[in-house]
């Protein structure tokens, strides 16, 4: 009988806890989390910005609409700030392709299409992970649907040519651990 009453006495007790550990904090506790911006409507205004992730891979041409490359990585100094674009030149599939630094203000970013003249067809991945539709010019540019905000620009001019490029000193991630 003694068992029974000694179970019976620490079962409710650890039910009671359990019950007493899952309820509501005191609305002093909870305070912070309601004067977060979601919280008050208020919200970030990211309209016009760019992802980092997206601007991964970006095709970097010259002035004469020459791809000199693509973007491999965006440096960045303590304070968040881009600092340089690692930029692979050259090469073929990955194999002999040449990485430069170079500053930030070496590079523009442009959101218009690159103008060729040549015929060409393309896609654009937008956001939400479907492709626009392909669309062929004759003469003046790449086709891109524009969209409201794509979080990327269509690509980067810089000066200089490949050779320029490739005849700079090679960024290695070991140099400047």
């Amino acid at each position: 009988m003694k068992k029974l009453i000694a179970v019976a006495l620490l079962s409710t007790a650890v039910v009671g806890g359990a019950a007493y550990a899952q309820s509501t904090q005191p609305a002093d506790r909870a305070a912070p989390a309601a004067t977060s911006p979601a919280a008050s409507g208020e919200k970030m205004m990211l309209k016009g910005k760019w992802r980092a992730s997206k601007l991964m891979g970006l095709d970097v041409y010259n002035e004469a609409n020459e791809k000199l490359g693509d973007v491999k990585e965006l440096i960045l100094d303590k304070d968040g700030k881009v600092h340089a674009v690692v930029i692979g030149v050259g090469g073929f599939l990955g194999m002999g392709e040449h990485d430069i630094a170079v500053s930030m203000d070496k590079v523009k970013f442009i959101e218009e299409p690159v103008r060729t003249s040549s015929t060409a067809t393309t896609t654009r991945e937008t956001t939400t992970g479907t492709a626009t539709a392909p669309a062929n010019t004759t003469g003046t540019t790449t086709a891109r649907t524009t969209t409201a905000n794509d979080w990327a620009p269509d690509h980067a001019v810089m000066s200089g040519t490949k050779e320029q490029l490739k005849a700079m000193p090679q960024f290695k991630y070991s140099d400047y651990n």
